[in-house]
């Protein structure tokens, strides 16, 4: 599925809760603020809406037709948070780009490549910008400043304590939670990349980022969650990085994140410690291998 796609599917379902059967709806511009997303993503949910007959465009205004039923929303799991999206979209952006440090993020074009309202790329980046990663310019540009090896560690310890607590959290849900379930989805991702790893190796950093992320949802806990962005641009997009050995590397991972499921599944907290320790330390590894040697404070960059 394409990111403009996924935009337009969680835009039309935000759009649905605005519908009142015979008011009219704001101008495309006051849509597209509240929503976040671009007029022309607006445009297309207008559109679609009308040929479903929710609405009707006509010169008097956009007015609705009848109130929204569930069946009209687009499936939960076809859909992503804007925040995901940008997330996403920002980090193969740097990717592409090399992830050197000077090197400039324009906020208009990311949001135009995207499909969304430059405010919601904006915001994003400013509480990215808080962990000194990125620094604002003039003119809706932005810096990437580079990553450090004291960074890198100092970062490291953090995501330590957070993945453990996370983990623990996991074993303690019930077995009818989605989480589980979206477990288990992701083993047999994890397990048909494996076989093919010879021509899929590269599709691993994204596969890892969700697996994670996953585990770090149990801990429900806000702090957490916010930190997440610059743990999975530092942790998880690093096997992007560094090409050397990448298909050695990522088999490893792949085999430590299979024996860490069947340890989260098994709800022995011992088996979930070592598992998740033992990937953690080669995590922290490859993490290392990815930084150029030197002193620390000299700007040796990831």
């Amino acid at each position: 599925m394409s990111k403009q796609n996924t935009v337009f599917k969680e835009g039309y379902n935000k759009c649905l809760g605005l519908l009142t059967s015979g008011a009219f709806l704001p101008s495309e511009a006051e849509l597209g603020a509240k929503l976040g997303i671009s007029r022309t993503t607006v445009r297309t949910i207008l559109k679609t809406m009308a040929g479903v007959g929710l609405v009707e465009l006509g010169n008097q205004g956009k007015k609705v037709l009848r109130n929204p039923r569930q069946k009209d929303y687009f499936p939960e799991d076809q859909t992503d948070s804007l925040a995901e999206i940008i997330e996403r979209s920002f980090m193969k952006r740097i990717l592409a780009g090399g992830a050197q440090p000077g090197m400039q993020i324009n906020e208009l074009e990311l949001a135009r490549d995207i499909g969304v309202g430059t405010s919601s790329v904006r915001e994003f980046l400013i509480r990215f910008s808080r962990f000194g990663l990125i620094e604002k310019r003039k003119n809706s540009h932005w810096i990437l400043k580079g990553f450090t090896r004291a960074f890198a560690l100092e970062l490291f310890e953090i995501r330590e304590v957070f993945e453990l607590k996370s983990a623990v959290a996991f074993t303690k849900l019930p077995e009818d939670h989605p989480a589980r379930e979206k477990l288990d989805s992701l083993e047999v991702e994890h397990l048909a990349l494996l076989r093919e790893i010879d021509s899929r190796y590269t599709e691993f950093s994204e596969l890892d980022e969700r697996f994670h992320r996953l585990i770090h949802s149990a801990s429900r806990n806000r702090f957490v969650d916010d930190f997440y962005d610059v743990i999975a641009i530092v942790f998880h997009y690093h096997y992007q990085w560094n090409k050397l050995h990448a298909q050695q590397r990522n088999t490893r991972a792949l085999e430590e994140h299979l024996a860490y499921i069947e340890a989260l599944r098994s709800r022995d907290l011992a088996k979930v410690n070592k598992a998740c320790r033992a990937h953690l330390k080669s995590a922290r590894e490859t993490l290392l291998q990815s930084i150029m040697p030197g002193d620390d404070d000299q700007g040796h960059y990831i």
